[in-house]
């Protein structure tokens, strides 16, 4: 084992420097920011409203729909195509499955809410900063929860276990696995667990363990974002009576 040091000099449970904000976005139901490291995703949440197309629709409940996309200069590598791709298409599907078990929209059948997220910049952990983003812009919007959806990358670089890796971890010449994993705070169920690379079971075990204290360290940025949010519009109204 040589990775002892990690490259920008971090603790092995140690994740990057975040920043997350409620209600950016003026015209959205529901919006957030949130930054890890180099990685920034926005999120904006419109409805619940009518779907179309219209055979979507779901007479019991309302659906999630995630579009999930990289601005074109927004990675350290070459420039992203506009548009949609594979990996766009494959991530905003597993954004869904992620949120969708805290996300209560029985009371809206037939209806839609559309979570848009965008990334300015990326520097790995890309697809747990949009999963973050997203349910702090869908308690923005009201939408009914059951619970807050918190995600950070886990693994293991040449044998040590790491949480939430930087891209020149995940490109380290050695065996590296990266490990997206979203938790429910409340219950510490999983609702996303991904892997690219190669691990033993006993890093494996360790690095879910290491997942919970890491998702637990969002979670409370998360609920932050949120209180600074409620604190600021009731400052707002009760400064400006007339605008209720």
């Amino acid at each position: 084992m040589t990775y002892t040091k990690r490259l920008d000099g971090r603790k092995i449970e140690e994740l990057r420097p975040m920043e997350a904000k409620a209600g950016v976005i003026p015209n959205a139901n529901g919006s957030a920011s949130f930054k890890i490291g180099k990685t920034w995703a926005l999120a904006a949440v419109y409805g619940p409203r009518e779907i179309y197309p219209k055979f979507l629709a779901n007479p019991k409940k309302g659906i999630i729909r995630c579009h999930y996309s990289m601005m074109p200069f927004s990675g350290s590598g070459e420039r992203i195509r506009p548009g949609k791709s594979r990996r766009s298409q494959e991530i905003s599907m597993v954004m869904e499955k992620a949120l969708e078990p805290v996300i209560d929209l029985y009371d809206f059948p037939n209806s839609a809410v559309d979570i848009f997220v965008e990334l300015p910049q990326t520097d790995a952990g890309t697809r747990c900063a949009a999963i973050s983003a997203a349910a702090i812009a869908l308690a923005d919007a009201g939408i009914p929860m059951t619970d807050m959806v918190s995600a950070v990358a886990v693994g293991q670089v040449d044998g040590t276990v790491v949480a939430d890796l930087s891209y020149g971890e995940e490109s380290y010449p050695a065996v590296v696995s990266d490990i997206p994993v979203a938790m429910l705070h409340n219950s510490k169920e999983i609702s996303l667990l991904q892997m690219d690379g190669e691990i033993s079971k006993e890093d494996l075990i360790s690095s879910l363990e290491l997942a919970k204290v890491a998702t637990e360290k969002v979670y409370e940025l998360q609920v932050k974002a949120l209180k600074e949010r409620f604190v600021k519009d009731n400052n707002h109204k009760n400064n400006h009576p007339e605008d209720n």
